[in-house]
């Protein structure tokens, strides 16, 4: 009667099955040890770009970027996370005083770009918040 409800070694023995086995939590209770049964599909839906850029291929650009820096350049490439390739890039450097420089074919990480506007087209125009004296 003492071995009542337990089970006994040798019908557990026979079924595979062990009591002095124990499973780190959320392990075990698979042939694998993963996940039972057919799992859901987690199909991302795929990401459309903010921006068409494609019709600002093979024309300058200006790109504006944390931080501050300020580069303009002929379009070639992009990609979904917005990185860009420009041909005969110019830095515009606001150090002491203003200057250019010329950096040639370069590579431009989308996360850290702000801005970004075609050349031609571009213009100034007075700031309707400052107040005229």
């Amino acid at each position: 009667m003492a071995e009542r409800g337990r089970g006994s070694a040798t019908r557990g023995a026979q079924r595979g099955v062990s009591n002095n086995i124990s499973f780190p939590r959320g392990h075990g209770g698979g042939r694998h040890g993963g996940p039972q049964g057919p799992q859901p599909t987690l199909d991302k839906p795929k990401r459309e770009a903010i921006l068409d850029l494609a019709k600002y291929v093979n024309a300058r650009i200006r790109v504006k970027f944390t931080g501050g820096r300020e580069v303009t350049g002929v379009l070639k490439g992009y990609d979904q996370l917005l990185n860009l390739v420009l041909d005969e890039v110019e830095e515009q450097v606001q150090d002491p005083e203003p200057r250019t420089r010329t950096l040639g074919l370069a590579v431009l990480r989308g996360p850290t770009i702000t801005l970004l506007s075609p050349v031609d087209g571009l213009e100034e125009i007075a700031n309707p918040f400052v107040s005229q004296e």
